[in-house]
């Protein structure tokens, strides 16, 4: 496997990116199943199932939870934007889905100076 040398700001562009993704997920696990007011429903018995999908009313989001995903869905579109216009990407003359590949998981792996 090829190893980058990828700029101190690159990297954490990708690691605030990474933070602010599952910070969001996250989130977005406590808010109603809809934005908008929306009535439950409970669908039939499917034949040779006995299973019954079913969703409760969902009140939608209070104007606070709108502001919160539309903050974090600013932030990642910054970070995203900061992370794949970066300058370094234009140097690579080839391989440059590898090392964008490369850097998604260059938090998992200990600094080379490091040890």
């Amino acid at each position: 496997m090829s190893t980058y040398d990828f700029p101190e700001d690159l990297r954490d562009a990708q690691a605030a990116l990474h933070r602010t993704r599952a910070a969001y997920e996250q989130y977005a696990k406590t808010l109603p199943w809809s934005a908008e007011p929306m009535p439950g429903w409970e669908a039939d018995k499917q034949l040779h199932s006995s299973y019954r999908s079913a969703k409760p009313d969902s009140p939608g989001y209070t104007p606070e939870q709108h502001d919160q995903v539309a903050r974090y869905r600013a932030q990642l579109l910054e970070l995203s934007v900061a992370v794949t216009t970066h300058p370094y990407w234009a140097q690579l003359s080839e391989g440059v889905v590898a090392a964008r590949m490369a850097l998604k998981h260059a938090h998992e792996q200990p600094d080379a100076e490091a040890g």
